[in-house]
Order: structure tokens, then sequence, then C-alpha cells
């Protein structure tokens, strides 16, 4: 191991650079449904009475109450879509973490490096460390909280599963302790991949 400041680094033999597979990231989100995903939204704001109900007191206070419950179903739309947009990134991680493990089990320098488990293999947090020190652009996606949604959700269930505190307040705090128990179950200090060493193509889907 090699000791950069507070980090340990994977020494590799040689000099060579090893070419990775690509990492497919998804693109912009294409909501087909919005309107069905904004209506479970509507029922979640009425269903968990967020918003008092208090009708017939003031015509005024009517209509302010109504807007509150639209921004409300509004503010629980965007939190819903920013989860689906890191879920699709924790999926496309972890596939590309898999195609990794293909090439490093194909070159005999590399294949010491990996452990026989159970994917997804506890500890592969290197190669989502990798992608960070690489600088791969993922606007407004914190890498940690894609992998550990992806860890914890098979599939990005919809927004009526999910309880409006969840939406709100949960679901990074929920995703990055899944993420940092998923990391921590390798064995020894967790080690970095060099970046200098290793070299993939980025491609939009």
């Amino acid at each position: 191991m090699k000791i950069v400041g507070h980090r340990q680094f994977i020494e590799l033999p040689g000099t060579k650079t090893h070419q990775l597979p690509p990492l497919f990231v998804p693109g912009r989100i294409q909501v087909k449904h919005l309107d069905r995903v904004m209506r479970m939204a509507n029922e979640l704001v009425e269903s968990e009475q967020l918003i008092p109900i208090c009708p017939g007191i003031d015509p005024a206070v009517d209509v302010e109450l109504e807007r509150r419950k639209t921004d409300l179903a509004v503010n629980l739309v965007e939190s819903y879509l920013a989860f689906v947009a890191h879920w699709r990134w924790g999926d496309s991680i972890l596939e590309w973490i898999r195609q990794c493990e293909i090439t490093f089990e194909a070159q005999a320098e590399l294949r010491p490096l990996l452990r026989a488990d159970v994917w997804p293999h506890a500890g592969r947090s290197s190669f989502v460390t990798l992608i960070e020190d690489k600088e791969v652009p993922h606007p407004r996606i914190r890498l940690d909280q894609a992998v550990g949604l992806r860890l914890t959700f098979r599939q990005p269930p919809p927004l009526a599963c999910f309880s409006d505190q969840f939406l709100l307040y949960l679901n990074s705090a929920v995703a990055i302790s899944a993420y940092r128990t998923w990391a921590e179950m390798a064995p020894g200090p967790p080690a970095s991949l060099p970046p200098e060493r290793f070299t993939f193509d980025l491609i939009e889907m």
C-alpha cells in the first residue's frame, strides 16, 4: 500500500495504464406521466393531512391552503425525481463495477486485487472513489447517495410508496448509511485505486 496524505492507494506492478469498460451514465429524466406523478403527490398530501383542513372559515384562507397544498405536492414531486435520478446513477455505477470486475479477472496483474464474494461485493467503494478522483461530471448527484439508493432499492418504487418524511428528509440519510455500511464491510482499511493508472470513457445514455 502507498500512503498519500490520509489515504492509502493500492500499488500496481509496472507502469501500464489500464483501460476499464465505459461508464454509461443516465441522461436527463424524461417524465412520461407527470400528471400521474403529480396526482400521487396530491393524494399523499391529502392522506397525510400535511396541510390543516379548515374549510368555510374564510374564502381567502381556503385559497391560501390550496396554494400551499399545490406547492407541497410540487416539492414532493421534485424530491421524488431527484431520488429517481440518484437511483439511476447508482444503477449505472454498480453495473460499471460489475464490468470492471470482469476486466480485473481477465488480467493477471489486476486479478489479485479483488477477492471472491457475493455480488454486490462489499467494499467495492474503491471504484466509486475512482470515479470521483477522475473528476467525472455528475451534476447535482452525490455518488455515495446514488449507490446507496441502488443498494437499498432494486427498482425505484412509485411515489405513492413513500412517506412525505422519506422524500423530504430521510432519503439521503438512509442512502448514505446504506453506502457506508456496504463500503465498510471490506476486510482491512479502505484503499483507493491510483487514478493515474486507470482510464475509462464516459457515455451518456
